[in-house]
């Protein structure tokens, strides 16, 4: 006990020289600030860079199959992305000029686009297409993305008054020219495959996984379309309270199959830097040892500099239903990121992280592209995850008729 008080009392000192003294304060001092046991950490593929494209969903539901593939006892695969890419773009086109240019287009989407893709495109290897074709080593898809757009904006406002048989080919050809042509067939391991026979071969039912959100404007235990712009498929989310969310997280870790987690991380609480993620209670009384008297005197501005410079762990928010609904109606807690849990973690004073494998690369990174995000800031920021359905609670299952 006396030694928690202490590595308290020195947390507070840290915070008092970050506010009253901050030509004092370096950054050094933060690196030791958390620290973390992992309890679950499962097996998972090495860390990729989407770099410069909006394509999280892609690479943390490939780099979930790839770790489903580890689970099942199957070899260490690398799945193209791109390939991914390269289908969801070519199908949300008609979908678009269907509707007239009233629905999303981009590059982003949605964890389910990837067993959409397997379950009507199959899959490939990365090492037989990595979309790399115009002189890039990562990624770079804002041109892409723009020339796209404008392609199916034109499509719809043509002076033809009418739609060509071949518009469609024409966007493929976009897709080519930037990402390189899909190939009919490819040798693998000396074997001959196309990509439906590929995404055969891998043994992954697309039927088995299934997403789960927590949302009061929708009944629990039914499904629901979860209205965000990158849903472009309309694809439906199981509904769940709170608690059996976090739950069906923590019981898919037990029983060792990872997650994919889409959240929102344009939050101050989120520090890619420091590898952490967390939802501070500002209202707390007291932080790290700190007098009420002394907190209360504060200046707002005073404490958020104390409770987001993540020299170590501070109390944080008791997330409710009511919170998370707040902010999703409020645009507060948008689908911005994509992202893949494999484990779960302890801080130095017991709280619960999860371990959250990222796709901005590992080059320099404080956790070697993975970070630790509470289970304040999972149950607040999620809006949704893709489990295996097996991984779900028997009772839970029950409810929502699995």
């Amino acid at each position: 006990m006396k030694k928690t008080i202490t590595i308290l009392a020195m947390c507070f000192l840290g915070f008092s020289l970050s506010i009253h003294a901050q030509d004092t304060v370096k950054e050094k001092q933060a690196d030791s600030a958390y620290v973390f046991t992992d309890v679950i950490k499962l097996p998972a593929t090495p860390v990729k860079n989407q770099y410069r494209s909006g394509t999280c969903w892609s690479y943390s539901a490939l780099s979930f199959l790839e770790s489903e593939l580890l689970r099942m006892g199957k070899d260490t695969f690398d799945l193209s992305e791109m390939f991914v890419v390269y289908k969801t773009y070519s199908d949300k086109a008609p979908i678009y000029v269907r509707f007239h240019g009233e629905h999303n287009f981009g590059g982003g989407g949605a964890a389910h686009d990837v067993p959409y893709v397997l379950k009507n495109y199959g899959l490939v290897p990365d090492q037989v297409y990595n979309g790399l074709v115009i002189g890039e080593e990562n990624p770079v898809h804002g041109e892409m993305d723009a020339v796209l757009k404008a392609y199916v904006d034109a499509v719809i406002t043509n002076p033809n008054k009418k739609l060509s048989p071949v518009w469609h080919t024409g966007f493929n050809g976009i897709l080519d020219a930037y990402l390189g042509d899909i190939p009919e067939t490819f040798t693998y391991e000396g074997v001959e495959y196309t990509p439906k026979t590929f995404g055969d071969m891998l043994g992954l039912n697309p039927d088995d996984y299934v997403e789960i959100a927590s949302f009061s404007h929708h009944p629990f235990y039914e499904k629901f379309i979860l209205e965000v712009p990158d849903n472009w498929l309309m694809d439906e989310v199981y509904n769940v309270p709170l608690d059996e969310l976090i739950q069906i997280l923590d019981n898919s870790l037990k029983e060792g199959y990872t997650v994919v987690w889409g959240s929102d991380v344009s939050e101050k609480g989120f520090s890619w830097k420091n590898g952490v993620a967390i939802v501070p209670d500002k209202d707390a009384p007291e932080l790290a040892g700190l007098e009420q008297g002394k907190w209360e005197k504060m200046s707002d501005k005073d404490k958020d500099a104390m409770l987001y410079k993540f020299q170590c762990p501070v109390p944080e928010k008791k997330i409710t239903q009511e919170m998370r609904q707040e902010e999703f109606d409020n645009y507060k807690s948008t689908d911005d990121h994509g992202m893949h849990i494999i484990g779960l973690a302890k801080d130095q004073n017991g709280s619960v992280y999860y371990i959250v494998k990222n796709s901005w690369g590992n080059t320099d990174h404080k956790y070697e592209g993975y970070f630790y995000a509470s289970q304040p800031f999972v149950a607040l920021k999620t809006m949704d995850l893709m489990v295996h359905k097996n991984a779900i609670p028997k009772d839970i299952r029950k409810k929502l008729g699995l």
